[in-house]
């Protein structure tokens, strides 16, 4: 355990900004998630989904939760996925 003010302070920073990441990439993960499982589904409702998840990548992005290459490459990955289950079932 730290004994030195500022490192005491600096472990609480970290522990809280370690559990909302947490959060947030918990969060990405069930939004894509979801939007694949909508696609399957039925797919003229998919368009909202990935929008959502979409929006949830930019914004952990935005937040440096994750590197903007890293979702750049999810939200490819991901749009290529669903533009393969809606083909697949239309």
């Amino acid at each position: 355990m730290a004994n030195i003010k500022s490192q005491i302070k600096r472990n609480k920073t970290n522990e809280k900004r370690r559990l909302r990441n947490k959060a947030a990439r918990s969060e990405i993960k069930t939004r894509v998630k979801v939007a694949i499982s909508v696609a399957a589904d039925s797919p003229e409702e998919a368009t909202d989904a990935l929008r959502t998840a979409i929006k949830r990548i930019d914004k952990a992005a935005a937040k440096g939760i994750i590197h903007k290459n890293q979702a750049a490459n999810r939200k490819s990955r991901l749009m290529r996925r669903i533009a393969r289950e809606t083909s697949a079932s239309a």
